[in-house]
């Protein structure tokens, strides 16, 4: 992984050298909307004693902001690079084996949050592109509770537990103004095995919509 991000960067350093561009710079920030697709269930297993009960699963919802720079190829084309720091994780709602609190049953909680920088690499006129992502931290919480009382309150750092790298495919749609003022709407859709040892077939999935200004 380190290997093609050091590539992506000297194709990078190539096209505004050879092209010699201009580019422009700016700033973007929004809302994320993302899961965990595969093997869920046994991801958070290994974390968390969930018994055979119902589980249902949420998407999580968290926030992104960074800077992009755009640098036109063409009068309809151009290359945009990204560097966003971004929330992503799911949760699940089910009968948590905690001891002690066995009572609490579907009550209980635990959600996933895992903090990115992400490295979008993306072509403007076809909306598609590639994303480099590095995990900075991730964390479980969960919770339970009955009759509107919270009985479990509990945070761990779980960040040795998940692949420090992710790759993704990414694609979406977005407007620009005049005035620099653009909207953006995008789609993660992730390429590696989220869990450290690469033994579940779980990856991250996330949608983003975002607002920006172009200086």
């Amino acid at each position: 992984m380190k290997k093609q991000i050091l590539l992506f960067a000297s194709v990078l350093f190539s096209v505004i050298t050879f092209a010699q561009v201009q580019p422009s710079f700016g700033v973007r920030g929004g809302f994320t909307s993302s899961t965990i697709k595969g093997e869920t269930v046994k991801s958070l297993n290994s974390l968390v004693d969930f018994t055979d009960g119902m589980l249902t699963t949420n998407s999580h919802t968290g926030f992104f902001g960074g800077v992009y720079a755009s640098l036109p190829l063409s009068e309809q084309l151009s290359f945009e690079p990204a560097l966003y720091y971004s929330q992503k994780g799911y949760e699940m709602r089910g009968y948590l084996g905690i001891k002690g609190v066995e009572f609490l049953g579907a009550n209980a909680k635990a959600q996933l949050n895992t903090n990115y920088v992400d490295l979008p690499l993306v072509l403007k006129g076809n909306f598609s592109g590639f994303q480099v992502s590095y995990l900075a931290s991730a964390d479980l919480k969960t919770t339970a509770g009955v009759l509107g009382i919270n009985l479990l309150n509990n945070k761990m750092d779980v960040t040795n537990n998940f692949n420090r790298w992710d790759a993704a495919i990414t694609g979406g749609i977005g407007y620009q103004f005049s005035n620099g003022l653009n909207f953006t709407a995008s789609y993660d859709h992730g390429l590696s095995k989220i869990d450290v040892n690469k033994s579940f077939n779980s990856y991250n999935r996330a949608f983003k919509v975002g607002i920006g200004f172009k200086f």
